[in-house]
């Protein structure tokens, strides 16, 4: 049995691999697949794949290509999620800030520097025209609860993650939503270690044909739409409008998605030089 470590964000969109976790799918080709949940996101998973923690990542697509200019020994295989991302912009729901000039120049909540909330306010920042370097601060505030305290506290004055997951902040008075901010390019991708890619083709491999097969067919599980609802304490509607903006991908991502996205984060100084599209794509 292969022991296979792999780790995303507990949210809505990696609820396939829950899924075929629990059909036992890898264990039937001799994989012991282990999933771990990142509530601090992007950031904390780029960590455990430098530090061997995990194999493999779900993993937001700027967020990755980040760090492996920054020396993180990986590879993008595959896109998970080839739709946009739609980053809610909120704020603490008794605040004075109404919309998105009210939070120019004020502190934006991340979950760490390198994280997609991090990365997300400078795109937020240039679509803007906001000043980069003198209208944007930020707080670490490491998760989801870390910046609901943060909010509530004013220890912090904006938040930017997923909207359909922090829709129940949202709807419950805790947040208020000023904007959304929707990711120029896919949104997830698998990435992989180096050293899992050249020891492990195969299972990996293995790995990917298992998912690709149930992401294909994903929205036509049957009451897929009440069964997330319940998992993630989301409202039916909010659901049903979040699968039919989402789009799973069974290919890997173009030269022209990692141009693009490189372009960006190369403009915003988020990342130093621009590199070659096989040093950052694994294909097999």
């Amino acid at each position: 049995m292969k022991n296979v470590k792999i780790g995303g964000v507990p949210e809505h969109f990696n609820l396939a691999w829950y899924l075929t976790l629990k059909e036992g799918s890898y264990k039937e080709k001799n994989i012991n697949l282990r999933w771990k949940d990142y509530f601090g996101g992007t950031g904390q998973m780029c960590k455990a794949l430098r530090d061997g923690d995990i194999d493999l990542a779900v993993i937001l697509t700027e967020g990755i290509i980040k760090d492996i200019i920054a020396g993180n020994k990986c590879k993008i295989v595959q896109v998970f999620v080839k739709s946009p991302l739609i980053w809610g912009i909120h704020v603490a729901h008794d605040s004075n800030f109404h919309n998105i000039n009210d939070i120019r120049g004020t502190r934006a909540a991340i979950s760490r520097f390198g994280s997609g909330s991090h990365l997300m306010a400078y795109i937020n920042a240039e679509n803007n025209d906001w000043n980069l370097e003198n209208d944007l601060q930020f707080e670490v505030i490491n998760s989801l609860d870390g910046a609901v305290k943060g909010l509530t506290n004013n220890d912090a004055d904006y938040f930017m993650w997923e909207k359909f997951t922090t829709k129940p902040f949202v709807d419950n008075n805790t947040f208020r939503r000023i904007g959304n901010c929707p990711t120029p390019w896919p949104c997830f991708v698998i990435a992989v270690r180096e050293d899992f890619i050249t020891n492990e083709e195969e299972t990996l491999k293995t790995i990917l044909d298992i998912i690709n097969e149930t992401t294909s067919e994903f929205k036509d599980i049957p009451s897929i739409d009440k069964t997330i609802a319940n998992r993630y304490e989301q409202k039916l509607e909010d659901v049903q409008e979040w699968l039919s903006l989402t789009q799973w991908s069974q290919e890997n991502i173009s030269e022209k998605t990692i141009n693009k996205v490189q372009n960006q984060l190369f403009a915003l100084n988020i990342i130093p030089e621009k590199w070659n599209y096989k040093d950052l794509v694994h294909h097999f």
